[in-house]
């Protein structure tokens, strides 16, 4: 069946993951992604006497009034990748930067200039918020119900795939659990998503969480060289977190591509990229095979780091082993760095209520605080909040499998991106990306119009798993919406590896065709 569509391909989000997925669309020289021919290009050779539907190849709706997803959401001091720069960047566009964690702002420049080279950003429409989108196995597309939020206006357009670049969080609020007697405290109470223009100079700052953020936010605000410098800040975790130190710069790409070296820039950077994708599979499986091993030499690296100071080890050593849930990465140590002075302080205790002046905890001590950051963590949500319903069926996405980690069971011809929890975000959707455009290149060569994931076969089945598309991890976020994530199967392709190297094989060289993917014309 050949119904019009307005887009061939349609992307929501316009983040790190919604243009990279832009980025291969638009390195594809084919004709049409699924048999059609190019619009622009049947319209300059045959005109119609009429006005008739032209397909476009794709389009980007964004929710938010600029791209850049995560790394235009957060403006809190500080704010930097958890994953080294060079795994984080596209493989097709080398990151060319010694800084191992890049700051928040050159993550988003990095973002904006690659849309830019790559002639992506007449493609996003800002501002629109795909609300709905629901599939018609009678005109084998997908009808997004779009609001406009810049006039109010609320549309519709069609598309015969999608992809879901949304990430896995609520952009409009965190998690913020209530705290008793909040309502107490005189002071400001701030989420980090909505950290915008806060004024901290002087003043007593409480952060309560464990994760990254919290991690991140404390030598930022206690820099004397920046705009603004609290009198003291005290992370305040209800349980320890694993905190490794990592070196803050890597100039081996000057030195490997330096003027003695064969090597160009962008050779040097996919040599060095393999590295540290080696030394980050590495260290995770380490983890998962010697946990006890890997425990003793973070505590270890703790206790060198806090040498000298009057912290106790016990703040940074975890009852869990290390990845099960994520591991904090600080470079250069600069976390440990600032609780060696004055401004700076870290308690593990559990809060009992809220006072005027700040908090009361169960151990009896009290900390002051002008503003308190709640840095309590992330609220999960799928495809931006989007409902998604089958010829007029809702279908809930928390009781699917996941196909390969990107497709969902039941689902056609729709992939929702997810990146890694044990290693760079970005390497996980470069690999989805480049499926994604294997399945179209595919689903184009033999004039297939849906591809749609099935959990049974005639020769075998499989059964849903507790463990999300997130994999095993035991972080709050997680576990508080295991119902609102698509789930892992008890076989292959269903269940999650999260392993680079096996992830590359399978969705890099293994056939597209299996006998769970059907496809249909």
């Amino acid at each position: 069946m050949d119904t019009p569509v307005d887009y061939e391909v349609l992307i929501i989000g316009a983040g790190i993951a919604g243009v990279g997925m832009a980025c291969r669309l638009q390195q594809q020289k084919h004709k049409g992604l699924f048999g059609h021919k190019n619009p622009s290009k049947s319209k300059r050779n045959h005109p119609k006497p009429h006005k008739k539907k032209t397909t476009q190849r794709f389009a980007i709706l964004e929710k938010r009034a600029d791209l850049g997803g995560t790394w235009d959401l957060f403006t809190y001091p500080g704010i930097r990748s958890d994953s080294d720069a060079l795994t984080f960047g596209y493989s097709f566009r080398p990151w060319l930067d010694h800084r191992m964690l890049a700051k928040g702002g050159d993550i988003k420049r990095y973002i904006a200039d690659t849309a830019r080279e790559f002639g992506i950003t007449e493609h996003i429409r800002y501002q629109h918020e795909v609300q709905q989108l629901s599939w018609s196995s009678m005109t084998q597309q997908w009808t997004a119900m779009v609001k406009n939020h810049s006039n109010g206006d609320v549309f519709t357009l069609t598309a015969k795939f999608v992809v879901g670049a949304t990430g896995y969080y609520d952009y409009e609020q965190g998690y913020r659990p209530y705290f008793d007697k909040e309502e107490a405290f005189q002071g400001r109470i701030v989420h980090p998503q909505h950290w915008q223009n806060l004024n901290y100079q002087d003043k007593k700052i409480v952060i309560i969480g464990s994760g990254a953020t919290a991690m991140t936010l404390l030598p930022a605000l206690v820099d004397e060289t920046a705009e603004q410098c609290v009198r003291h800040v005290t992370i305040l975790q209800r349980s320890p977190t694993y905190v490794a130190s990592v070196s803050g710069d890597d100039y081996a790409l000057d030195w490997l591509s330096g003027r003695f070296s064969p090597l160009s820039k962008e050779q040097a950077y996919r040599v060095l990229r393999a590295r540290n994708v080696l030394v980050q599979q590495g260290t995770y499986r380490a983890a998962v095979f010697a946990p006890k091993a890997m425990k003793a030499l973070l505590k270890h690296g703790v206790k060198t780091e806090l040498k000298g100071s009057d912290v106790d080890v016990a703040h940074f050593v975890p009852d869990y082993n290390p990845w099960d849930e994520r591991l904090c990465a600080v470079p250069d140590g600069d976390l440990f760095k600032v609780l060696h002075g004055k401004r700076a302080d870290i308690v593990t205790d559990q809060v009992r209520h809220f006072t005027k002046t700040g908090i009361l905890l169960e151990s009896g001590q009290h900390l002051d605080a002008d503003i308190i950051v709640t840095a309590t963590g992330l609220k999960i949500q799928m495809l931006g909040g989007a409902t998604v319903y089958i010829d007029g069926h809702a279908v809930d996405i928390g009781t699917r499998m996941t196909y390969k980690a990107t497709m969902i069971e039941g689902v056609p011809n729709m992939v929702a991106l997810f990146g890694y929890t044990n290693a760079s975000w970005t390497l996980k959707i470069d690999l989805a990306c480049q499926y994604v455009m294997r399945l179209l290149g595919y689903m184009h060569k033999h004039r297939y119009q849906v591809a749609l994931p099935h959990a049974t076969t005639d020769h075998a089945e499989a059964h849903i798993q507790a463990d999300t598309v997130m994999g095993a991890l035991s972080a709050g976020y997680v576990q508080r919406a295991k119902d609102r994530l698509p789930k892992q199967g008890d076989r292959y392709p269903w269940y999650v590896t999260n392993n680079y190297l096996s992830d590359r094989v399978m969705l890099k060289y293994r056939k597209i065709k299996d006998n769970w993917l059907h496809f249909s014309r």
